[in-house]
């Protein structure tokens, strides 16, 4: 039994860093392919395409007691949706990874809890004490993130790690101070984005409370738009739609698959659960693992500046974890250790002993009513 309390309890922490490996792994193979030439708008169409037939079999078979019936409300929430994440946020998002490095890109998106928790705090789904000190680290942690967000902006310093060896990816490295401002404005916008997203996801799983079908329906709905913005972007450039056996088969497979189609899931779960500061609370994770990754596979360069903003990011996000903490600390009966309620033994002249009675913890057996 305690084996399985301690497994109910990690399962939204799997869930969430599970995520994280999903999309550091994403970011290494997209930008490896938009090196090669793929567009980022074909990219999105073909990754949330093949999200849609992987996860719709799913939804169908597992979703038929728990799906209601789709109405309009719902359906302009999902069109919405669609448009916040699989298109803006993620055509942004790899437009801003283009002008400067995959480990930038995946660090910026650490300012992605502290936006989420300033529009909590809009939407006045989170409260703020400021006479609370966990209040305070909020704010001071809120604050810390955007600043060290700025700091790999705008402060490169010397090189920690260069790139080794010969790999025909380090032509890419060289990012200018324009290029990397154009990439800050474009990866911050996609966060407002996906906040927005991660929050309106949340609110419709209220009155559509089937994850599977709803994330389903965000990647066909994310195709079809996705698909209308890309023939804008691309009119008159047939050929980049066209796709080989190659490193942009297998990013757009790979990034439809974990973390269009199951990361949609998860993250739909755990935000029944746990909130949406608790869903975007892991990314200083992926971080680590992109900045490996892209260092041996992309032969990225590591500058002192930008390690000094991530570290800074990291302080700032997990202070605002720690102000959050309490607000999950459940407080209800439910989740106490059940007591013996007294009993109360009534001594009458005649010396009959009345015992009122009591419920036997749920077992539906109750004490006699007299002795």
């Amino acid at each position: 039994m305690e084996t399985k309390n301690w497994f109910v309890k990690a399962k939204p922490f799997i869930a969430v860093v599970s995520m994280q490996f999903g999309y550091a792994a994403m970011d290494v193979l997209s930008k490896a392919a938009m090196n090669k030439g793929m567009s980022n708008y074909v990219f999105v169409v073909y990754r949330h395409a093949v999200a849609f037939f992987v996860i719709a079999p799913f939804a169908w078979f597992f979703d038929k007691k728990v799906r209601p019936k789709m109405t309009l409300s719902i359906f302009m929430k999902i069109v919405v949706l669609s448009l916040l994440e699989p298109v803006i946020d993620q055509n942004l998002y790899f437009l801003g990874m283009k002008h400067t490095t995959a480990t930038f890109a995946v660090a910026m998106t650490n300012i992605l809890p502290a936006i989420t928790f300033i529009l909590a705090c809009i939407l006045r789904l989170e409260k703020i004490k400021i006479e609370s000190i966990r209040s305070q680290a909020k704010v001071v942690g809120t604050v810390a993130t955007v600043s060290g967000a700025m700091i790999m902006t705008l402060m490169k310093g010397p090189v920690l790690f260069g790139s080794h060896g010969g790999n025909e990816h380090s032509q890419h490295n060289g990012t200018s101070t324009q290029q990397t401002i154009t990439g800050f404005v474009m990866i911050t916008i996609g966060c407002l984005c996906w906040s927005w997203f991660v929050i309106l996801q949340a609110i419709t799983l209220k009155t559509y409370p089937a994850a599977l079908s709803l994330s389903a329906w965000i990647c066909v709905m994310g195709t079809i738009e996705g698909a209308a913005v890309a023939m804008v972007m691309e009119r008159g450039n047939p050929s980049v739609w066209s796709i080989k056996w190659d490193m942009r088969l297998l990013s757009a497979v790979y990034s439809g698959i974990a973390c269009s189609g199951v990361g949609y899931y998860l993250q739909g779960v755990v935000l029944e659960t746990r909130g949406p500061v608790f869903v975007t609370a892991f990314s200083p994770l992926c971080m680590v693992i992109v900045a490996i990754m892209s260092y041996f596979i992309l032969a990225e360069q590591v500058f002192l500046g930008r390690m000094i903003g991530a570290v800074v990011i990291c302080l700032g996000l997990y202070v605002v974890v720690w102000g959050k903490s309490k607000d999950y600390s459940p407080e209800n009966p439910n989740t106490q250790e059940p007591t013996l309620p007294d009993t109360k033994i009534v001594d009458e002249s005649n010396a009959t002993h009345e015992v009122i009675p009591v419920s036997n913890f749920g077992t539906g057996i109750t004490a006699p009513e007299q002795v």
